[in-house]
């Protein structure tokens, strides 16, 4: 199949799979005479694999790592579980990030109860009067 074709099966666009391909996620088709790429059936199955775990919000090195391990297919799968153990310790650590951003939010929410002018508006005055923080680097894996 063409990769518009690929594209299609796979719920996603071309330049989702070249960007896959030149990250090594998704091996390079063979060529048409024309130089087309011809994908086959293993790549639209590698491809939702990679899709998936995208919507599980892994980064690409967890990605790669989860298909190397498919690709080895042999052994017991602890890597795997560990993986995905230290993959749902990032999400914990986001759902933390998240949680204090949401607070945040309402305090400063909470300085302008009522609509009113602009001058005197409680969430304006309270993000320019807001001690800036430094920008840390998140403790989870997409930083």
């Amino acid at each position: 199949m063409k990769i518009g074709e690929l594209a299609k099966a796979a719920n996603c666009g071309t330049e989702t799979i070249r960007f896959y391909e030149k990250e090594g996620l998704l091996p390079a088709p063979d060529r048409t005479e024309a130089n087309y790429r011809r994908y086959q059936h293993e790549h639209l199955e590698r491809l939702r694999f990679i899709r998936n775990c995208r919507t599980l919000d892994m980064a690409h090195d967890e990605i790669r790592t989860l298909l190397q391990f498919m690709d080895k297919s042999h052994g017991d799968c602890a890597p795997v579980n560990h993986l995905l153990d230290e993959h749902i310790t990032h999400v914990d650590i986001r759902l933390a990030e998240l949680q204090k951003l949401r607070a945040q939010l309402i305090e400063l929410r909470q300085q302008c109860a009522n609509a009113q002018s602009i001058q005197d508006c409680g969430i304006i005055h309270g993000l320019a009067a807001m001690e800036t923080e430094e920008k840390l680097p998140s403790a989870s894996h997409l930083g």
